[in-house]
């Protein structure tokens, strides 16, 4: 679904949480460090460690040397919470363009006297950076960040600068209009992107390519290139960018063992001349393309590349690079410019058909089209703060684990999530109609409304002991649902406020005895209650309902049942009404 048309206000929101955890740093060091977050690394330690800005900071407000990218990278940057209300000054901007020259000067005693006087911290960092420039040929990246305007001459100018340096270097200004871009790819969760990679069109080996299909679609300035790729020059894109690379893409890695993985390896291994007739190959979308010449090879480079189908083939390729070397994969890359492809919302919505579209190799559901969505990006984060592994994405364990250190998590599917509250606040017929459902639509609203911790886990808890309480009873499996929705309902007024709402999910994670064993007598109750209420209206003889069709088929029991349990009928109301006060005594007195 289209993502809302982001403000100031958004980034202003982000830059504050920041500063929730780091209360030392101002509002400038923080947009900063938003920024190297955003942009360029995906280590907070890292990004706080690069800060420079301060007293004698040459301009310089962060300096980040990534030893693996071989860069080097020089951030300024002028933050306001108005978005383009100021317009950026040429002496600001050009002056920032020459510390690539001053950095990469042969003379020596030049770059000493600039560093001079600067603070000791990124005199330390500039002069490790320059012996990398010289004696290693790392790039440098000069980045001037700002919330303000900044006229395309004044950019030329920049440009024009940073050509004389003695070392490769690129210079991008950031100005209010790509910083909202990139505030949307961050809360997408394309954060950092990739900067660019460069794609070796494939040549020699017995194999000849005349020509490299290249479409412009000036309605739509969409500009496309097909073309082939060895394996293992496939293979090099993810050992280089990681799994930031399938940001965009609706799943994760489905590991070796699924059926098309296993597929591509058995033909990898006694076919590999094969693969390019067998395989779909890739599709990558990106910002910008440009097609140019390298010793002798013609390479497509491209900036803020995502593989958006093919994630499969490329890690299957990665495990086997030795393999894919005699391998030929088919590669489409689309260039399409957010800001030009129709209203604010119109780019996401189109990058989801295009990931739609090609992805059909493995079948494609309706959670994992949601896989992306705002909503569940930001429950991801939220659930993180708190020790949970929300798994957004359709991926193995292992995957998801990837790069989360040594914390241990609890890790919830999305779609054990969505069965939870689902089960809480819907009719029980509408989740056993499956939990792809509940992600269509006409219902995904109503099972995701926020990115609320305190609003799902409550309700993710209270569903695991339900079904905790059904284990080995399959009568009542059956009523889990319409059992679950009725303890809710007793619940949700007692554990609506915030406080409540943590003191009953952190009980629920230490297991606590004083909150969870009246809980779990008390739903005892409910589920001996059900039974009845099902052998009251079953009927009788060749009319008999049988259980399963009761509580799977039967419209309103959610309605019905509470009339039930109210009723001289129901003997399980007192066993259960002297637990539940222990239940609110232990949550309150937490």
């Amino acid at each position: 679904m289209p993502a809302p048309q982001l403000t100031a206000e958004d980034l202003n929101i982000e830059i504050a949480s920041l500063g929730q955890n780091y209360h030392h740093l101002r509002d400038d060091d923080l947009f900063i460090l938003w920024f190297l977050r955003a942009y360029i690394t995906e280590s907070h330690d890292s990004a706080v460690t690069a800060l420079t800005g301060g007293a004698k900071d040459k301009g310089i407000d962060a300096a980040l040397i990534d030893d693996a990218a071989r860069a080097v990278f020089l951030i300024q940057g002028k933050y306001r919470e108005e978005l383009g209300a100021k317009a950026e000054s040429r002496t600001d901007v050009t002056s920032f363009a020459q510390l690539a020259g001053i950095i990469s000067d042969p003379d020596k005693q030049a770059f000493e006297f600039f560093v001079e006087d600067v603070q000791p911290h990124l005199a330390s960092l500039l002069k490790k950076a320059r012996k990398q420039i010289l004696e290693r040929g790392y790039r440098v990246w000069l980045y001037y960040v700002t919330t303000g305007r900044c006229s395309n001459s004044i950019k030329k100018e920049a440009q024009q600068i940073v050509k004389k340096a003695h070392c490769n270097v690129i210079m991008e200004v950031f100005d209010s209009r790509k910083i909202i871009r990139l505030l949307r790819d961050y809360l997408d969760g394309v954060a950092p992107p990739i900067p660019t990679l460069e794609l070796e069109m494939e040549k020699g080996a017995g194999i000849q390519v005349n020509e490299i299909l290249q479409r412009y679609d000036s309605d739509n300035e969409i500009e496309s290139w097909v073309f082939s790729m060895r394996g293992d020059a496939v293979a090099d894109l993810f050992e280089y960018a990681g799994i930031r690379l399938f940001a965009r893409n609706i799943r994760g890695f489905l590991g070796k063992s699924a059926p098309v993985n296993r597929a591509m390896m058995n033909t990898l291994t006694s076919e590999p001349d094969h693969f390019f007739y067998f395989n779909n190959g890739i599709t990558i979308i990106c910002d910008k393309a440009e097609r140019i010449s390298r010793r002798g090879m013609h390479v497509l480079r491209v900036a803020n590349p995502q593989i958006i189908n093919g994630q499969q083939t490329t890690r299957v390729l990665a495990a086997q690079s030795v393999l894919g070397a005699r391998a030929s994969v088919l590669v489409k890359v689309i260039q399409i410019h957010p800001e030009t492809n129709g209203e604010e919302g119109e780019f996401e919505k189109f990058i989801s058909s295009i990931v739609a579209g090609t992805n059909w190799q493995n079948a494609i559901r309706s959670s994992d089209l949601m896989s992306n969505d705002r909503t569940q990006i930001e429950i991801e984060r939220e659930f993180r703060k708190l020790g949970y592994l929300y798994l957004r994405k359709r991926q193995t364990k292992g995957e998801a684990l990837r790069g989360m250190g040594s914390k241990r998590y609890v890790t919830i599917k999305k779609e054990d999530l969505a069965r939870a509250v689902a089960g809480c606040d819907l009719d029980p017929l509408i989740i056993r109609r499956g939990v792809e459902k509940l992600f269509e639509e006409n219902l995904y609203d109503q099972v995701f409304p926020n990115h609320d911790p305190d609003y799902y886990l409550p309700r993710y808890h209270l569903s695991t002991q339900v079904s905790y309480r059904a284990w080995y009873y399959p009568e009542r499996g059956y009523a889990k649902w319409m059992v679950l929705g009725f303890v809710w309902s007793n619940i949700k007024p007692f554990v609506r406020s915030g406080r409540n709402a943590r003191a009953f999910r952190e009980q629920c994670e230490t297991h606590s005895e004083a909150l969870l064993v009246p809980l779990r007598l008390a739903i005892d109750k409910v589920f001996i209650a059900a039974l009845r209420f099902y052998n009251q209206n079953r009927g009788s003889g060749p009319t008999k309902i049988d259980i399963s069709r009761f509580f799977m088929q039967t419209k309103g029991l959610h309605k019905e049942f509470p009339k039930y349990w109210v009723s001289d009928a129901n003997t399980s109301r007192k066993g259960f009404d002297s637990n539940w006060v222990k239940v609110e005594k232990a949550i309150k007195e937490t």
